[in-house]
Protein backbone atom coordinates (compact mmCIF):
# COMPACT_ATOMS: atom_id res chain seq x y z
CA UNK A 1 0.00 0.00 0.00
CA UNK A 2 1.29 3.36 -0.82
CA UNK A 3 2.91 6.00 1.86
CA UNK A 4 1.76 9.61 2.49
CA UNK A 5 4.74 9.97 1.10
CA UNK A 6 4.11 8.66 -2.76
CA UNK A 7 2.90 10.34 -5.73
CA UNK A 8 4.26 13.60 -3.41
CA UNK A 9 2.11 13.90 -0.70
CA UNK A 10 3.03 14.28 2.75
CA UNK A 11 2.39 12.90 6.08
CA UNK A 12 0.82 15.16 7.99
CA UNK A 13 3.36 15.97 10.55
CA UNK A 14 6.25 16.81 7.68
CA UNK A 15 3.01 19.07 5.81
CA UNK A 16 2.81 20.99 9.46
CA UNK A 17 7.02 21.34 9.41
CA UNK A 18 6.77 22.56 5.88
CA UNK A 19 4.28 24.80 6.89
CA UNK A 20 5.89 25.93 10.12
CA UNK A 21 9.69 26.61 7.88
CA UNK A 22 7.53 29.26 5.79
CA UNK A 23 6.16 31.06 8.29
CA UNK A 24 9.83 31.96 9.47
CA UNK A 25 11.76 32.80 7.06
CA UNK A 26 12.20 36.20 6.67
CA UNK A 27 9.23 38.65 5.70
CA UNK A 28 9.78 40.57 2.81
CA UNK A 29 8.77 44.21 4.35
CA UNK A 30 8.30 45.24 7.61
CA UNK A 31 5.11 46.58 9.26
CA UNK A 32 4.26 47.90 11.96
CA UNK A 33 2.64 46.12 15.17
CA UNK A 34 -1.37 47.34 14.79
CA UNK A 35 -1.43 46.74 11.00
CA UNK A 36 -3.44 44.40 9.79
CA UNK A 37 -1.30 41.69 7.38
CA UNK A 38 -2.29 38.88 4.83
CA UNK A 39 -0.88 35.85 4.17
CA UNK A 40 -1.59 32.78 2.13
CA UNK A 41 -1.11 29.61 2.38
CA UNK A 42 -1.17 27.78 -1.28
CA UNK A 43 -1.72 24.12 -1.89
CA UNK A 44 -1.73 21.40 -4.65
CA UNK A 45 -4.77 19.19 -3.92
CA UNK A 46 -4.31 15.42 -5.00
CA UNK A 47 -6.36 14.97 -8.50
CA UNK A 48 -10.09 14.00 -7.51
CA UNK A 49 -9.79 15.46 -4.18
CA UNK A 50 -11.62 18.88 -4.62
CA UNK A 51 -14.90 17.13 -3.32
CA UNK A 52 -13.60 16.06 0.01
CA UNK A 53 -11.85 19.23 0.36
CA UNK A 54 -15.26 20.81 0.11
CA UNK A 55 -16.49 18.58 2.42
CA UNK A 56 -13.51 19.92 5.23
CA UNK A 57 -14.25 23.56 4.58
CA UNK A 58 -17.96 23.19 5.27
CA UNK A 59 -17.30 22.20 8.33
CA UNK A 60 -15.53 25.56 9.42
CA UNK A 61 -12.90 26.22 10.90
CA UNK A 62 -11.36 23.57 13.38
CA UNK A 63 -10.20 25.54 15.79
CA UNK A 64 -10.70 29.53 17.38
CA UNK A 65 -9.95 32.29 14.86
CA UNK A 66 -10.24 34.83 16.77
CA UNK A 67 -9.12 33.48 20.18
CA UNK A 68 -5.70 32.50 18.12
CA UNK A 69 -5.79 36.38 17.15
CA UNK A 70 -7.02 36.33 13.57
CA UNK A 71 -9.07 39.40 12.00
CA UNK A 72 -9.99 37.24 9.11
CA UNK A 73 -9.79 34.05 7.31
CA UNK A 74 -10.54 32.87 4.09
CA UNK A 75 -10.40 29.51 1.85
CA UNK A 76 -10.42 29.76 -1.82
CA UNK A 77 -11.18 26.09 -3.46
CA UNK A 78 -10.04 25.38 -7.17
CA UNK A 79 -10.05 22.07 -8.59
CA UNK A 80 -6.71 21.70 -8.56
CA UNK A 81 -6.06 24.01 -5.51
CA UNK A 82 -6.81 25.51 -2.37
CA UNK A 83 -5.77 28.56 -0.88
CA UNK A 84 -6.37 29.49 2.92
CA UNK A 85 -6.09 33.23 3.87
CA UNK A 86 -5.02 34.82 7.28
CA UNK A 87 -5.53 38.33 8.56
CA UNK A 88 -4.41 39.58 11.09
CA UNK A 89 -1.80 41.83 13.17
CA UNK A 90 2.07 40.21 13.15
CA UNK A 91 0.52 37.89 10.61
CA UNK A 92 3.01 35.38 10.16
CA UNK A 93 3.85 35.02 13.92
CA UNK A 94 0.18 34.18 14.12
CA UNK A 95 0.03 31.46 11.81
CA UNK A 96 3.55 29.96 13.13
CA UNK A 97 1.72 29.77 16.44
CA UNK A 98 -1.35 28.27 15.47
CA UNK A 99 0.95 25.69 12.99
CA UNK A 100 2.66 24.82 16.07
CA UNK A 101 -0.45 24.31 18.68
CA UNK A 102 -0.74 20.28 18.94
CA UNK A 103 -4.37 20.94 19.61
CA UNK A 104 -4.45 22.97 16.40
CA UNK A 105 -1.95 21.37 14.22
CA UNK A 106 -3.88 17.84 15.18
CA UNK A 107 -6.81 19.14 13.13
CA UNK A 108 -4.41 19.93 10.21
CA UNK A 109 -3.97 15.67 9.60
CA UNK A 110 -7.20 15.78 7.95
CA UNK A 111 -5.87 17.84 4.48
CA UNK A 112 -2.88 15.38 4.72
CA UNK A 113 -3.77 13.11 2.19
CA UNK A 114 -5.52 15.77 0.48
CA UNK A 115 -2.56 17.80 -0.48
CA UNK A 116 0.17 16.98 -2.94
CA UNK A 117 3.75 18.46 -2.74
CA UNK A 118 4.81 20.93 -0.10
CA UNK A 119 1.83 24.03 0.79
CA UNK A 120 3.85 27.56 -0.69
CA UNK A 121 3.51 31.06 1.58
CA UNK A 122 2.14 33.40 -0.66
CA UNK A 123 2.85 36.79 1.05
CA UNK A 124 1.02 40.07 -0.29
CA UNK A 125 2.73 42.48 -2.69
CA UNK A 126 -0.05 44.64 -3.85
CA UNK A 127 -3.47 45.34 -1.57
CA UNK A 128 -5.99 48.63 -2.47
CA UNK A 129 -9.12 49.23 -0.52
CA UNK A 130 -11.95 51.91 -1.93
CA UNK A 131 -11.38 55.37 0.17
CA UNK A 132 -7.40 54.59 -0.41
CA UNK A 133 -5.75 57.00 -2.92
CA UNK A 134 -4.75 55.65 -6.13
Amino acid sequence: MPTSLDNGRRSPRKLLQAVARLVTRKRTQATDPGTDERVAVVATLVPGSRERAAQIIARGAPYGLKLAGFQRHSVFLADEAVVFVFEGSQIEGLVRDLVNDRASSAEFAVWAPLLQGTPVLAREEFFWQAGQSE
